[in-house]
């Protein structure tokens, strides 16, 4: 289970999504606690988001302002 998608909520909950839209409970929780793991593990072509927007899709972010 790879990770492909990783979202910040505006609450600092994290919640991280593999390529067929499953969660990924290993690396979900508060920002602080799960920032490191998530940024160590994550392949190069995740997707990186805070919040999604009024559609429902991620508002990318750039890896280093996440």
């Amino acid at each position: 289970m790879s990770i492909k998608i990783v979202v910040k909520l505006g609450n600092g909950i994290v919640m991280v999504f593999d390529g067929r839209g499953e969660q990924i409970p290993e690396y979900q929780g508060w920002y602080s606690e799960v920032r490191e793991k998530v940024l160590r593990d994550a392949p190069a072509d995740a997707v990186f988001a805070h919040g999604c927007t009024s559609d429902g899709k991620p508002q990318e972010v750039p890896r280093a302002g996440w």
